[in-house]
């Protein structure tokens, strides 16, 4: 029962977050330099124009009521209207989400098929040379900068060696999933830096755990003891961080997109920064702070489900 109480009061938690995250957002687009009015008309608009343009989209009126009416679109299902691409926030943000979705779902697929093994050699070899090998590798792989190891990505197997094809998203879904090759990887290589390094800390312990030694008590061999007993109980903890890495995950996406020129979010909202357009960079952060929430929240109830003993 208390589980279920959890489920339906877990997201009311959530709402002072999101509250929290449309403030800071507000202030923050309003102190990015430059008028949107001016960086739309251009150098040469007169006086006249800019009012017009800033009367037209509300950027005239008080600060205060500016953020009354953002939340009163929430509110409505709405986030205004794009000052640069002269459609409703929403409608230009559904057209983004399937390249970032896609992404993200590549690379964190991807993390996962990397962590996994090179966890696994460390913990079942723990003082050993693959050991060693492993955690300075990771260790090495968290100060890589994404957008440096995407340059490096695409000299070698785009320039070079000419697999994979340098930008774009593609039409059909292999040709998507083509696209994507490098940038999930891009991702994935400093994802699973960081999850590699919690999941042989969890296998290590999970290999002295009481149920680990009971199973070999009972004459079970060395490798079903660690792939059946030791390596689904460490993924709980390593879900727990995904989760809470998430935000980095989409930050690497932004960064990621403008690389490869995939037409995502992430490249949406670099551009929207620089035209100043105010209520696509809100629109976005926020859609960006809800995937956030909606990832955290489905994991404490993958977690709750998979582990009795976690506290509620």
């Amino acid at each position: 029962m208390h589980r279920y109480k959890f489920i339906l009061y877990r997201p009311l938690q959530f709402l002072p977050v999101l509250f929290g995250i449309s403030v800071i957002t507000f202030i923050l687009v309003r102190l990015i330099p430059g008028d949107p009015a001016r960086v739309l008309l251009g150098t040469r608009a007169t006086p006249t124009a800019i009012a017009k343009i800033r009367a037209q989209y509300g950027l005239d009126e008080p600060l205060w009521l500016q953020y009354f009416y953002f939340l009163e679109n929430l509110g409505r299902g709405e986030m205004g209207k794009s000052i640069l691409y002269k459609i409703d926030v929403l409608k230009l943000i559904v057209t983004r989400i399937e390249p970032t979705l896609a992404l993200v779902v590549v690379s964190v697929l991807l993390a996962v098929l990397i962590a996994v093994p090179m966890a696994a050699l460390a913990a079942r070899n723990q003082g050993g040379v693959p050991d060693h090998a492993v955690r300075v590798v990771s260790t090495l792989g968290i100060g890589f900068p994404p957008f440096w190891l995407a340059l490096m990505l695409i000299i070698l197997f785009s320039v070079k060696l000419g697999v994979f094809p340098v930008s774009g998203y593609g039409n059909s879904l292999g040709d998507k999933l083509w696209h994507l090759a490098l940038p999930g990887l891009t991702v994935a290589l400093s994802l699973s830096t960081v999850l590699t390094r919690s999941l042989r800390a969890a296998m290590v312990q999970g290999l002295k755990s009481d149920v680990a030694t009971a199973a070999r008590a009972r004459g079970m061999p060395e490798s079903i003891v660690f792939w059946r007993h030791v390596v689904p109980n460490s993924l709980v903890p390593t879900i727990n961080l995904l989760a809470v890495n998430i935000g980095w995950l989409i930050g690497g996406t932004v960064v990621i997109e403008s690389v490869f020129a995939l037409p995502g979010m992430g490249q949406l909202l670099v551009r929207a920064i620089f035209s100043r357009d105010y209520m696509v960079v809100q629109g976005v952060a926020m859609v960006f702070a809800c995937a956030t929430v909606l990832v955290n929240f489905l994991a404490d109830i993958v977690t709750v489900a998979a582990d009795p003993r976690v506290k509620l």
